[in-house]
């Protein structure tokens, strides 16, 4: 039986693994970005009936698990507080070192109001570059200012 969502992502993953595939095929069997998709796979949006049943089908998973796929899941959850996983630590040090600018532009552009991570859109991209290719990372969120009253 599948008691935790964090169950259904090590299933998912395993299952994955084991039949080498890639984000962008699992994203092409589901309708849906790549980004979304590895989002919800690693347990951090929720999948409607028929995304959930495809990828139950892909990954071989029991009923339970593509239950708990459309269950609205904790989000935003890290194993720590710092995050220790030199990736994921860099974007946390992006934050932390060009949080301020980032935040003095969007208001300097947009006034008083913040940029949704609901209405919210992301493209990661390689980018050959002759000294080592790159992560582009393009974040598209709607500005939604705040209101008076």
């Amino acid at each position: 039986m599948v008691s935790s969502r964090e169950e259904v992502t090590r299933l998912i993953i395993a299952s994955k693994v084991r039949k080498g595939l890639k984000w962008q095929q699992v994203a092409e069997v589901v309708g849906l970005s790549k980004e979304f998709v590895a989002a919800g796979c690693l347990g951090q949006m929720t999948f409607n009936k028929t995304q959930a049943e495809a990828l139950g089908d892909l990954f071989e998973l029991p009923d339970e698990a593509v239950a708990w796929l459309q269950i609205v899941p904790y989000k935003g959850a890290l194993p720590t507080a710092v995050p220790t996983d030199p990736l994921i630590y860099r974007w946390y040090e992006i934050v932390s070192v060009y949080g301020t600018t980032i935040k003095e532009l969007i208001h300097e552009e947009f006034g008083d109001g913040i940029m949704s991570a609901i209405d919210f859109s992301m493209d990661i991209q390689r980018e050959p570059d002759p000294k080592g290719d790159r992560v582009k990372v393009l974040l598209s969120g709607k500005f939604l200012p705040y209101k008076s009253y």
